[in-house]
């Protein structure tokens, strides 16, 4: 049986109560009132709790990253990450409001800072984002507060989750603290490249919670999959109309989506699978396309995110020009997203090989850092 993800008093379950967590993410665009507007609509809607992104663009992308296509027209991505950087006072009152609708607040972490920001809320989790799964230094600052891990692991292979788990673990995270949730890195998602299966194989390789992270357009087909599959969280955006100009807006869904999707999941959790998929084929989902959905339980990359790989991933990049001779120093790296247009770097877990070390020609800001930039490592 797929073990239960324990959140301080309340315990989550693929067979009593399934934690649906509303992914708010950056949809609020910077206002406080429509963010908590989304927090209401969550709440109302059915959700367990709310989520948001704690965005700073420079832990996340170089500015010369590449662009992104808006209603508004084509702006740089790293100005459009600049765009929502919200203070630390929006999210603690953001919290707060939260718990008094009675509901579980967290984020996601990008980075060190927001990490540490994120941890003064006290929030019921900490989430890492699939393009964070292999940001070593992040993995290793959040393991070592003691509230509990939920890692999505879109866009990666075993390997990188191996060694996700594995830095949470030698850095203090006990393993009954995290949880997996499996996830397709692309918007949107086509359904039957989920493969729901999976969550059964990541369970027992890795004797943890597992769950659904969900970016399919369909309100309740994945998640279905997912509790026949095993999963005791769903996570799905939630947008007050898709029409909105939130990133995420076009493939999150409205209020009345999301209440159905959650009345879906209350009402088919604990039960056996032949119910469950009777109960589908009655709100219009075949039993032949559920179990496309639930594929073979192979983890590989899905069709839809594997030219991602390497790209939405994090590796490290130098943040300016610097010139044959130069000592690394801190100022001068940084573990961030290739996305659009630059080269991808080496592993994040690196990064302390390149700080001391001597360049052994010129590169350029927004490059990956490589092994074959550096000459020597300075004595220190």
């Amino acid at each position: 049986m797929i073990k239960a993800f324990t959140v301080g008093k309340n315990i989550f379950s693929s067979q009593e109560h399934v934690l649906i967590i509303a992914e708010i993410g950056t949809g609020h665009n910077g206002s406080f009132q429509k963010a908590k507007e989304l927090v209401a609509a969550a709440k109302e809607s059915g959700a367990d709790a709310v989520k948001f992104q704690i965005v700073y663009a420079d832990e996340i992308l170089h500015p010369d990253t590449g662009f992104v296509n808006l209603p508004t027209g084509r702006i740089p991505l790293y100005e459009r990450f600049r765009e929502l950087e919200c203070s630390i006072d929006f999210y603690g009152e953001l919290a707060q409001y939260a718990h008094k609708l009675g509901m579980l607040f967290s984020a996601s972490a990008f980075g060190l800072r927001s990490a540490d920001e994120l941890r003064q809320f006290n929030p019921a989790f900490i989430k890492i984002a699939s393009p964070e799964l292999n940001h070593f230094p992040l993995l290793e600052r959040v393991a070592s507060f003691g509230l509990p891990v939920i890692l999505s692991t879109g866009v990666s292979r075993l390997g990188d989750i191996e060694r996700a788990i594995s830095c949470l673990e030698s850095n203090g995270l006990p393993a009954d603290m995290r949880a997996l949730l499996h996830c397709v890195t692309a918007y949107p998602a086509p359904e039957t490249d989920y493969n729901t299966a999976v969550l059964q194989s990541l369970s027992m390789l890795f004797n943890s919670p597992v769950g659904i992270s969900d970016h399919s357009l369909d309100p309740a087909a994945v998640p279905i999959a997912g509790l026949l599959s095993g999963a005791c969280i769903l996570e799905k955006h939630i947008c007050l109309s898709r029409s909105d100009v939130g990133l995420d807006d076009p493939v999150a869904l409205e209020p009345a989506q999301f209440f159905q999707m959650s009345k879906t999941v209350r009402e088919l959790t604990g039960k056996s699978d032949e119910d469950i998929f009777n109960a589908a084929q009655a709100y219009g989902y075949s039993k032949d396309f559920l179990q496309r959905i639930i594929g073979d339980g192979e983890k590989k990359l899905a069709a839809a995110e594997k030219d991602n790989y390497g790209k939405t991933n994090r590796s490290l990049h130098y943040i300016k020009d610097l010139q044959k001779g130069a000592v690394l120093k801190n100022s001068d790296i940084a573990v961030l997203r290739t996305e659009k247009n630059l080269t991808a770097g080496e592993s994040p877990e690196y990064l302390h090989y390149f700080i001391g070390s001597v360049l052994q020609k010129d590169v350029t800001g927004g490059s990956g850092a490589v092994f074959d930039d550096i000459i020597e490592r300075k004595m220190r």
